[in-house]
């Protein structure tokens, strides 16, 4: 048989959930490998006429263009409240909220600590790059100690502007929380882990298991101003040791 005769084999394909359109997110940028993620999960849990996804205000505003599921657009930092009544009303619906660092632990820091401590049946994806990233790279609550941005052009200073926030630590110690891990997915090895815990998450959803939330380290090239290859390795040599991957809780697990 020549080479022309042979069949090709399909080894690698779109996520039904994954709408078929270019995305407008920076080159490098992660996003689409959370979204792909998210995806593949929905696909895998056969749940995609049931999941319903909440967009923030940010970088991934327009995600509601990229999932074919439904989608509703929350005003910023509200979408944890959004989901919640959704939830309430679909309690027999995925429902996932899916924000940025700046969207969740700044003007949605409130919507985010009282929605894990009722224990909504919801999921939070959680996008942590260390910086406002729609809005031109200011600091954001995650901005690490030192760190240059757009406002803090000497590098963050914790005299003056205080810590980053460690979120998935801090829900944590909340009890109506059943699952909270930070994941990245700067490799092969850590993407793979990713979805395994965006999928968790969903199945701990429809078990009502309560709260559940999935931190992703993310890289954003442009705010940094590095190329994506050394945006990669930025993240594992200054993110990671502050943000350690790992799971932060697990109600089965206890």
């Amino acid at each position: 048989m020549s080479n022309t005769e042979k069949t090709t084999k399909k080894v690698f394909t779109r996520p039904n959930a994954l709408a078929d359109v270019p995305t407008h997110y920076c080159p490098g940028c992660t996003h689409g490998i959370v979204h792909r993620l998210i995806a593949e999960a929905i696909d895998e849990l056969d749940c995609l006429g049931d999941a319903i996804g909440v967009c923030p205000v940010g970088c991934s505003v327009m995600a509601y263009d990229y999932f074919n599921c439904d989608m509703i657009q929350a005003p910023h930092g509200r979408a944890p409240a959004v989901a919640t009544g959704v939830k309430r009303a679909k309690p027999d619906n995925i429902v996932f909220t899916y924000q940025g660092d700046g969207d969740l632990a700044a003007i949605g820091t409130g919507e985010t600590v009282h929605a894990a401590t009722r224990g909504e049946n919801i999921t939070i994806i959680f996008i942590n790059n260390t910086t406002y990233g729609m809005t031109g790279g200011q600091m954001a609550p995650t901005t690490l100690p030192g760190q240059v941005t757009q406002t803090t052009p000497y590098g963050r200073d914790t005299d003056t502007a205080g810590f980053p926030i460690r979120v998935s630590e801090m829900l944590a110690t909340l009890d109506g929380v059943a699952y909270a891990e930070r994941v990245s997915v700067d490799n092969i090895k850590n993407v793979n882990r990713a979805k395994k815990a965006i999928k968790k998450a969903f199945e701990y959803q429809t078990q009502k298991k309560g709260f559940t939330i999935i931190e992703v380290l993310s890289t954003c090239p442009t705010n940094w101003g590095l190329d994506p290859v050394k945006s990669l390795k930025w993240l594992e040599e200054n993110m990671m040791p502050y943000y350690p991957l790992g799971v932060y809780k697990d109600k089965e697990a206890q």
